[in-house]
């Protein structure tokens, strides 16, 4: 069963500024910041010191609905048309690889659908219509 749906924007560097932003302007509660540098090392790919420090996700609330940001992945900037993503949550990981192969039908895979330390199961497709999907199963991932 879904969950819920909210908007993602991805903010390529201005990320911290715009939930500061968000939480002054719109009364936002911000419920959580991670950053890149939070996340487990990768030995295969160490960050750079100014990318630990780029917001990896942030959860806001505004009113009963959820807004979340990050900076992007590093190395890979917002483009228009690609800043503003949507995130569907669901309750199980097999929930998620259903919604994850019915987005993917005649769309792309952005990046497969995998357990990561947040989610047992985390992914993101471009559905036949160009729009992104994050699509996550609740719970934690690896640890």
């Amino acid at each position: 069963m879904i969950a819920g749906l909210n908007p993602y924007i991805i903010l390529s560097g201005r990320a911290k500024e715009a939930v500061t932003f968000y939480e002054q302007a719109l009364g936002a509660e911000v419920l959580g910041v991670q950053t890149f540098g939070e996340m487990p090392e990768d030995s295969d790919t160490p960050l750079p010191e100014d990318v630990k420090k780029q917001v990896m996700h942030a959860h806001l609330r505004i009113g009963g609905d959820d807004l979340m940001l990050s900076d992007g992945f590093p190395g890979q900037p917002a483009q228009v048309g690609t800043h503003i993503v949507l995130a569907v949550n669901v309750d199980s990981a097999a929930e998620a690889e259903a919604v994850y192969e019915r987005l993917a039908e005649r769309g792309e895979q952005v990046m497969p659908l995998q357990e990561t330390p947040f989610s047992p199961a985390h992914g993101h497709v471009k559905d036949q219509f160009g729009i992104t999907w994050y699509v996550t199963a609740a719970g934690e991932g690896a640890q």
